[in-house]
């Protein structure tokens, strides 16, 4: 049993660390462009807070080796995300990030140590740590709940990322299974609650990936009709001006004919002014320059 149990818990380790691994990508990107843009640290500051506590639980649990590693190698992963966050954040976010982590990561977990070693002695010591340990894993593995509320509501799986839901239900699952073997209700009572969570979200991405394809294709079908559109518009519009201005040429043709003969100034000026009239916007645009002199020596 004891061989078994060990045996599950460095599979444990392995999913866990996969699932720290996972937001790497997330901060090259942040590295690379110098900014957090709309992340939130708030996920990173109270995972390293949780992982630092299991750390800690892990270290006063007779034969808590694995769960010392696991956590460890998990809290220094959290620790490095919040200093990237720290470091690129804008000025805002930053000054509310270091104030988190001085409350909570800080000033929270110094203070539990502190109570823990100095004024609880015994097995209560494991009960204490471990009941705060199950609480702050808990609302981990809660925090997806509203990205599954925004599936519901958008019925697009785009903000819910399947490999990172999948390693987190078989992380929940191998960990229930560690902790039946050996005993520990503060390992079960999280993972056993994160395993029904997480096999929830799982159901829903099934539910909406389809659906998210389908929008996606009609999303791309409408921004090329509306593409077809506007070209077409262009084209009537440029095939109307054209026949506007035939038609303005051959109206002002027949006016000319009706009307006594201006003088040599007048005429250039009212020439000017009936070519101004019959050009579409773009033509005005670009021939304009070209004719202000000749409308400036027209009125001299």
């Amino acid at each position: 049993m004891a061989s078994l149990s060990f045996f599950i818990g460095i599979i444990g380790n392995i999913i866990s660390i996969l699932v720290f691994a996972s937001p790497i990508k997330t901060f090259w990107g942040v590295v690379q462009k110098k900014s957090t843009e709309n992340y939130k640290g708030e996920p990173y500051i109270t995972t390293l807070l949780s992982t630092s506590l299991w750390t800690f639980y892990g270290l006063l649990k007779p034969g808590g080796l694995l769960v010392v590693t696991v956590n460890g190698a998990g809290a220094v992963f959290q620790f490095i995300y919040v200093t990237l966050f720290l470091l690129f954040a804008p000025k805002e976010k930053k000054i509310k990030t270091a104030k988190l982590v001085a409350i909570l990561d800080i000033g929270f977990l110094g203070a539990v140590i502190a109570v823990t070693l100095g004024f609880i002695h015994g097995n209560t010591r494991l009960t204490f740590v471990g009941i705060l340990c199950a609480a702050f894993t808990i609302g981990m593995y809660a925090s997806p709940l509203s990205v599954m509320r925004t599936v519901i509501k958008t019925k697009s799986v785009e903000y819910m990322p399947f490999l990172l839901s999948f390693f987190l239900f078989l992380n929940a699952a191998v960990w229930s299974a560690y902790s039946v073997l050996v005993s520990d209700i503060y390992i079960f009572v999280p993972n056993s609650i994160g395993f029904v969570l997480g096999l929830a979200q799982l159901i829903i991405y099934s539910m909406y990936k389809n659906k998210s394809k389908s929008a996606k294709s009609t999303e791309k079908m409408e921004e090329e009709v509306a593409a077809q559109l506007v070209k077409a518009d262009i084209e009537m519009r440029g095939f109307g001006d054209d026949h506007d201005e035939d038609h303005m040429n051959r109206t002002a043709l027949v006016k000319g004919r009706s009307l006594p003969k201006p003088s040599v100034n007048r005429q250039n000026s009212l020439q000017k002014i009936m070519k101004t009239i019959s050009l579409g916007p773009y033509d005005l645009y670009s021939t304009w320059p070209n004719d202000e002199p000749d409308v400036e020596m027209g009125s001299k």
